[in-house]
């Protein structure tokens, strides 16, 4: 595929978009000067802007969301053929391809019976804020309101999620926040505390969230959100012993266990969610992004029939039910992409291709940083990776975050797109983030590495 120009007015559409549209996560002040992009073709992994520039795109749509690529027409012809036929009704009733969904969805997570569908994984995880309190008032007396959060994960851009997010720049400014949310310690083992125990940290991490708990008093938790792997704030994995610790400390004190699936939900990481890797039982999921790889608006709050049952019988039936709506949880067009998304993930053994290919990439990415002595870290899971740029490997100490966007920049002007921490910290604002399509080959990664080689040998010359 290539840009047709003759399509549109190349001119007028990016004039139109300068002069009429609000961009996310952007400073508009450099479109005085320049112009902003404008994307109108996709296929595969690369992507045309309104100019006729060609890229390759390794963080799937820039957050993480496109996952079996650009151009898929089995989708997009479901999503036309359901609109015909009921395109919407309120999800108080059911719809054709929501109960299709839910059923494929639970045989993927067992030990989850549940789907709420609503339409951003922000609004998946307020739902589930929602119904973490509406529990506690049911169970116990509205004491256990109290929802734990992770140092560096992020979990939605609502001020309810934003108070569940803990990276201080995306939430400076927007504050005061909801009350009861209450921030654990970090599990990044490159940035280890000070005091932790370096031979057995993920256990040591794990259990400053017993110290939370027992500081907050147990009976006021009801529960802690955490990313498999924690995605915008580094790409960081918890060390062995984590997870296990997690779970026996969620169990000891009644707390549940939230697990936010939107960016490694859905083959990222390469299995069918990020927690299954580590063999724990959450008590709730979350996900969006990936779940329809972005042909269609839609978020799922998964959980367990216990948590579900908690809201089926009370002795008050006006108040007990969960008393919640997403207008757009009603919408068929989601369920109906995620249908076939799942199907194509399945057929093309994308899965599979994950962990092939995942593997050589930490393995490309290892030898840049043997290459390169501004790579302090490499992580990842799959197709799902990052590395921290430093000023020196002694001292960790980590570059400005000019010198990532640097990085970037000159990727994106050589075609090809990674990602960054993007101002979410007062100075770990330096991580390169990738994310490419599940279906991306050895001969992209080679691409995408070589790519940032020439930019990492570009920019450090310069410094």
């Amino acid at each position: 595929m290539t840009n047709n120009v003759n399509e549109f007015d190349s001119i007028d559409v990016v004039n139109s978009d300068r002069n009429h549209v609000w961009h996310h996560l952007t400073q508009h002040k450099a479109f005085e000067k320049s112009d902003p992009m404008v994307i109108v073709n996709g296929e595969g992994l690369r992507v045309w802007d309104a100019k006729g520039n060609e890229y390759l795109d390794a963080v799937s749509g820039a957050v993480w969301t496109v996952n079996v690529g650009y151009g898929r027409t089995e989708i997009a012809d479901a999503v036309r053929d359901q609109l015909v036929k009921m395109n919407y009704f309120a999800q108080s009733a059911g719809n054709i391809p929501a109960a299709q969904f839910a059923k494929k969805l639970i045989e993927k997570m067992p030990g989850m019976s549940r789907v709420y569908y609503s339409n951003s994984g922000s609004e998946a995880n307020e739902k589930a804020f929602k119904i973490v309190r509406q529990i506690a008032h049911k169970k116990y007396g509205g004491k256990k309101t109290k929802i734990l959060y992770r140092e560096r994960d992020y979990h939605g851009t609502t001020i309810g999620t934003l108070s569940a997010t803990g990276q201080f720049e995306r939430k400076n400014q927007y504050g005061p926040f909801v009350p009861d949310f209450v921030e654990v310690p970090h599990c990044c083992e490159y940035r280890a505390q000070e005091d932790a125990d370096k031979e057995n940290y993920g256990v040591w991490a794990a259990n400053q969230i017993e110290k939370v708990i027992l500081a907050e008093g147990p009976e006021t938790v009801g529960a802690i959100c955490l990313e498999p792997i924690t995605a915008g704030g580094g790409v960081i994995e918890a060390p062995e012993g984590y997870w296990p610790r997690v779970q026996e400390i969620c169990k000891q004190y009644d707390v549940l266990l939230h697990i936010d699936e939107v960016v490694c939900g859905l083959g990222r990481t390469g299995q069918w969610f990020g927690y299954q890797h580590y063999n724990i039982q959450p008590d709730l999921v979350t996900m969006a992004k990936g779940v329809a790889s972005g042909y269609a608006a839609i978020s799922c709050t998964v959980t367990t029939e216990a948590v579900f049952d908690a809201f089926k019988e009370d002795e008050d039936p006006r108040m007990g039910y969960f008393r919640d709506i997403s207008t757009f949880g009603g919408c068929t067009a989601g369920p109906a992409a995620a249908l076939v998304n799942m199907q194509i993930i399945e057929d093309e053994k994308l899965l599979d291709n994950v962990n092939a290919q995942g593997d050589y990439l930490q393995t490309q990415l290892n030898a840049l940083k043997n290459k390169h002595a501004i790579i302090g870290d490499v992580r990842g899971k799959g197709l799902f990776a990052g590395f921290e740029m430093v000023k020196d490997r002694t001292t960790k100490e980590p570059v400005d975050e000019s010198v990532v966007m640097a990085v970037a920049g000159h990727c994106m002007a050589n075609g090809v797109i990674i990602g960054r921490t993007n101002r979410s910290f007062k100075e770990f604002n330096n991580t390169i983030c990738l994310a490419p399509a599940l279906i991306i080959t050895r001969e992209e990664i080679d691409l995408v590495i070589k790519a940032i080689d020439e930019a990492l040998s570009a920019v450090t010359s310069s410094l």
